[in-house]
């Protein structure tokens, strides 16, 4: 190939960098292959919980954490792996958060023992956060043409909504047919044949973003306190001293966090943007609905198998209706939201989902399978319809210039409801012998949450499109055109 810059490489490459390259179309396709593999494993491992407590004897808290560790590094580093990404350059943040997820995939697979898995999966988590906004800034370099970045993106984002809804699946495939530890190794060719596209693909400028370490690393503090409190209760009660002890240093955390937000010129989350009652209302609906969605997967994981007698496989594929109808909705959420502006398809998502949760509450360990799998559907859809507009009114919400960081402090607080949300509906169930009771208490929290949530999108989100991160018009002319709904997941600056 000739020494001259490939089509979507950076600004200023030169002959000096010559060497044979991916296209445009084959890089975008190394990310869509990242992007799904580190969204996957976030609801892969789900229907394998039971078989790896079987392993090790392991109690229902000891599974959270095998859940939890991964969306809790996954949600705390999502706070600065945007800025890592610009600092060091989209492809070679990509090229270091892949290697770890790889290399931490096979030590899961590997794992000798429960703690080690749970410490593979945090570091597992670590590595995606890096990679997930690498992998859309590769997609957005790859092509100077606006029609075919979109089309980049949405390729994208359809590679992540496929992987939540092929994960319950091929979890219970893999841990029927293989054994548990095949839903690590399944990523090790993905992740080489990644890498190995990755030595050709076209090298990112580096830039100058700031970063925040004292912010970081009290944000890990915080959320890990939280969750290890949550989910102690569950097993030692809610009054026991290493319990409270979790809840005082998360508090302490908590504070050190905002006290340095506060004072540093450059944070990992402004926390002025949530003076804005919509970035306030878009940020706590995310972490509402990934609270309920992937709490109650765990629980329902859990409950299909332990107390129905259902495989690995066929929990899987109980979920089938669920996780379809939401890949389904999202392309009609789009429609919605570039029609009516994202308040409309979110409000009306949100309430489905609570609808949808209430329901469940008639479920019975007797309850006939295809009355149960109907249950679950209006979960899906809701969820469904609900994130993409999400995503736009965060977006509209704030200036051009902070769509970056907003977008990431919005994928941050989803990862971190899900965490939330298995810590504290697992705790719920974590006693055999009132599962059930649990279990409905699990669905009364959630759907609460859902509703304070869409209470407060409806008084706090304007109606139509706000064009706040619109290009402003000339003068004396005004902008016609909708701002278009945007992926789910970080956008990088």
């Amino acid at each position: 190939m000739s020494g001259r810059p490939a089509a979507g490489s950076p600004p200023g490459a030169t002959a000096a960098d010559a060497r044979p390259t991916l296209s445009p179309n084959a890089t975008v396709l190394v990310a869509c292959l990242a992007f799904f593999v580190i969204t996957l494993d976030t609801t892969v491992v789900n229907v394998a919980l039971p078989s790896i407590g079987a392993q090790w004897d392991g109690q229902v808290s000891a599974l959270q954490w095998v859940v939890t560790a991964y969306t809790l590094l996954f949600a705390a580093l999502l706070l600065s792996a945007g800025a890592i990404s610009d600092r060091i350059g989209a492809s070679r943040a990509f090229t270091i958060g892949l290697s770890v997820f790889t290399l931490t995939s096979a030590l899961c697979g590997l794992a000798p023992s429960l703690d080690v898995l749970v410490v593979a999966r945090a570091m597992q988590g670590a590595g995606a956060a890096v990679m997930m906004p690498a992998s859309l800034a590769l997609v957005r370099q790859a092509y100077d043409d606006p029609s075919l970045r979109a089309r980049g993106i949405a390729w994208w984002t359809a590679g992540g909504g496929v992987a939540v809804a092929a994960g319950p699946v091929v979890g219970g495939a893999l841990t029927t047919g293989l054994g548990w530890r095949w839903i690590f190794f399944i990523n090790i060719p993905v992740g080489i044949v990644a890498l190995v596209g990755m030595l050709r693909a076209p090298r990112s400028p580096r830039g100058q973003a700031p970063m925040d370490p004292a912010g970081q690393i009290t944000a890990v503090l915080a959320l890990a306190a939280l969750v290890f409190a949550v989910i102690n209760a569950g097993s030692d009660g809610w009054t026991n001293p290493v319990t409270i002890a979790g809840f005082a240093v998360a508090v302490i955390a908590a504070a050190a966090f905002l006290a340095t937000e506060s004072r540093q010129s450059n944070p990992a989350v402004p926390l002025t943007m949530f003076r804005n009652p919509a970035v306030a209302v878009c940020t706590s609906a995310g972490l509402a609905l990934n609270l309920g969605y992937y709490g109650l997967v765990f629980v329902f994981t859990i409950f299909f198998q332990e107390h129905r007698g259902a495989s690995a496989l066929m929990a899987g594929l109980m979920f089938i209706p669920m996780t379809a109808f939401t890949t389904l909705v999202n392309l009609l959420a789009g429609k919605l939201t570039n029609r009516h502006g994202p308040r409309f398809p979110l409000v009306t998502g949100q309430v489905i989902q609570t609808l949808g949760i209430l329901g469940l509450l008639l479920v019975t360990e007797d309850t006939p399978t295809p009355l149960l799998l109907l249950l679950l559907v209006p979960l899906g859809i809701g969820g469904g319809l609900a994130v993409p507009p999400l995503t736009t009114a965060m977006l509209e919400s704030v200036p051009h210039e902070r769509a970056g960081l907003a977008s990431g402090v919005l994928s941050a607080a989803r990862q971190f409801g899900g965490a939330i949300g298995v810590a504290l509906l697992g705790a719920l169930i974590a006693d055999s012998a009132h599962f059930m009771t649990g279990m409905r208490i699990s669905l009364v929290i959630g759907a609460a949450v859902l509703v304070a949530t869409t209470l407060g999108v409806i008084r706090y989100l304007p109606a139509g499109h706000q064009h706040m991160n619109a290009p402003q018009p000339p003068p004396g002319k005004a902008g016609t055109d909708p701002v278009p709904a945007h992926p789910d997941g970080p956008h990088t600056r």
